[in-house]
């Protein structure tokens, strides 16, 4: 298991996790195979489940660390592994969706870059869909418009404010300092994490990677890097299931009610930055 990380630096030093809930083996073996192709010394799977099912994944390798969890949302579950891997004295930590899929070489590839750009808190790779579409994660700072309004305004009011929101004029294809990075795939330093804090338990699900986001990004740079790319099956789940929607919607309130609903003078300036950085 060791092998694959020869040539990239301390084998102790990059760890992963997973946040399961209700998973099926079948869902949740093909990330766990892409992560253990590339140079991780342990990947945590934290199962919020009802039941340990899905203990029998520690049986793949013995790099598999499989805690089953109390469910206290998905940044909650995350930060049980990467206090764990603080404990090891780990440099690097990625966050993964079950979701996603990738090809061999992309861990490597991060590992590198973030080797050689010390000031670099975060990155995250190009993500396509399974049909080979473009995601758009890479976003400004949103305002309650871009989150939480938009559900109910036609798309054709909101469809201009998206194209910058998006950042779409910067046609994704190249290195980016961007402010709100999508929470399906986080590679983070963890020197960086300690600095600014773990997720903020407080959000049960959804804008948890947008609060960490800002936060790394005010200290860090927080980095797309469209050299390599992910596959992510992204169900958007709240659009169509209205539970999830409410506690998407619940959850949206509490980050603005953290951050400032129409004044967030940071978020006007972080954002006034970015767009002028990227347009020039």
């Amino acid at each position: 298991d060791r092998s694959v990380s020869r040539g990239l630096g301390d084998v102790y030093k990059r760890q992963a996790s997973i946040v399961s809930y209700h998973h099926r083996v079948s869902e949740i073996k093909q990330v766990i195979d892409c992560v253990l192709a590339g140079p991780v010394e342990k990947l945590y799977v934290i199962d919020n489940s009802s039941d340990d099912r899905l203990r029998e994944l520690e049986c793949i390798s013995d790099r598999v660390h499989y805690i089953h969890s109390v469910n206290r949302g998905y940044g909650a579950g995350h930060n049980i592994a990467i206090q764990e891997a603080i404990d090891l004295g780990a440099t690097y930590h990625v966050v993964v969706n079950p979701d996603i899929y990738f090809e061999s070489g992309v861990l490597e590839k991060l590992v590198s870059f973030m080797n050689l750009h010390k000031d670099v808190g975060q990155i995250m790779p190009k993500v396509y869909y399974p049909n080979g579409d473009l995601q758009y994660l890479c976003k400004l700072i949103p305002t309650p418009l871009d989150l939480i309004f938009k559900r109910f305004i036609p798309s054709s009011i909101v469809e201009k404010r998206m194209l910058k929101f998006q950042l779409r004029f910067t046609k994704y294809n190249k290195i980016m300092n961007v402010p709100y990075l999508s929470g399906c795939f986080m590679f983070f330093r963890i020197s960086a994490l300690q600095d600014i804090g773990l997720f903020d338990e407080r959000f049960f699900m959804y804008p948890e990677d947008i609060d960490i986001t800002r936060r790394m990004h005010e200290k860090y740079l927080t980095i797309f890097f469209p050299e390599v790319s992910i596959v992510h099956a992204h169900a958007a789940a709240s659009k169509t299931n209205k539970r999830m929607l409410k506690i998407h919607i619940f959850n949206m309130i509490k980050y603005f009610n953290k951050w400032g609903w129409l004044f967030d003078l940071k978020r006007r300036n972080i954002n006034k930055r970015v767009l002028e950085e990227l347009r020039k």
